[in-house]
């Protein structure tokens, strides 16, 4: 190994265990911690997308769009703390009044749109919308993973947890297998590197991880396993929609906040696809 492979090597391990010990200290401090990392994920996450819908000669409203995403997991954020957090110093008149908020707000980037004097009116309006679309609105269902995960109506901090290790796992071991036994490409024109081989080695190391945190956590193990399936899955396609979005704004990174890392929704773009079908498997396996 060369040494500027070596350097690249240390840097981006320095710089992810940086990013796990954040993710980690702050989801066990407490769900006022894990709340705070989700928000700040949300805004900076909405800020990358719109650099690279920019990138692709669209102009989409950034702070509408980042006050949309802001009162969408606002209404997520308010539920959280009065049903887990056992912390309501609020009336039901705050909860409805951001819920109110959250269309009005769309509605109101139409008309801001008669105002600018941009090309593309529509791909602008609809990249504002789908900042927050496929940023805050799965990070607000990611706060109720958990309790519908454990089946508990207390902070769970360790189902936050394994939920992310799944998704590394996942990763870890579609990178191995794919690299020693990848031969059939799945995808060449968004990502020339996976193959099937590393897609299937990387579902059997999720579903076998999320048995063993079953088991560790004193779940039902075929929930747990039909879990991990759901984030292997829908955890690749998330990883091609954000190679597809960087392909097409030409960039290798979403942005440069993690050294060796890239951007935000380079680390989380497989839970951003995830937690949608997660939280409704979750919710359906629960009624």
């Amino acid at each position: 190994m060369n040494k500027e492979k070596l350097k690249n090597l240390t840097v981006r391990t320095l710089s992810g265990a940086v990013l796990a010990a954040v993710l980690f200290g702050a989801t066990l401090i407490s769900g006022y911690g894990y709340v705070a990392l989700l928000s700040v994920v949300a805004v900076v996450g909405v800020w990358e997308f719109y650099n690279l819908s920019e990138a692709c000669g669209y102009k989409p409203q950034r702070y509408l769009g980042l006050t949309l995403t802001l009162a969408i997991f606002a209404f997520a954020t308010l539920i959280f703390l009065e049903v887990v957090m056992k912390s309501c110093c609020w009336g039901d008149s705050l909860v409805w009044a951001v819920l109110t908020l959250i269309p009005l707000l769309i509605f109101v980037s139409f008309i801001l749109e008669l105002f600018r004097a941009y090309d593309n009116p529509i791909a602008n309006v609809g990249t504002t919308l789908m900042g927050a679309l496929y940023v805050a609105l799965p990070l607000s269902m990611m706060l109720a993973v958990p309790q519908l995960l454990s089946g508990l109506g207390s902070w769970q901090p360790w189902y936050a947890i394994c939920y992310v290790l799944i998704i590394w796992a996942n990763d870890v071991f579609a990178y191995l297998v794919g690299m020693t036994l990848g031969r059939h490409r799945m995808c060449e024109r968004i990502s020339p590197k996976k193959s099937w081989e590393g897609f299937v080695g990387g579902v059997v190391a999720a579903v076998g991880f999320a048995m063993l945190f079953g088991h560790l956590l004193g779940g039902n193990l075929a929930l747990w396993a039909g879990l991990g399936a759901i984030i292997a899955v829908t955890g690749v396609a998330g990883d091609f929609v954000e190679s597809l979005f960087k392909r097409s704004a030409g960039v290798k990174d979403s942005g440069a906040i993690m050294p060796g890392h890239g951007g935000v929704l380079d680390r989380f773009d497989a839970l951003l696809i995830s937690a949608p079908f997660a939280f409704l498997y979750l919710l359906l396996t629960n009624l």
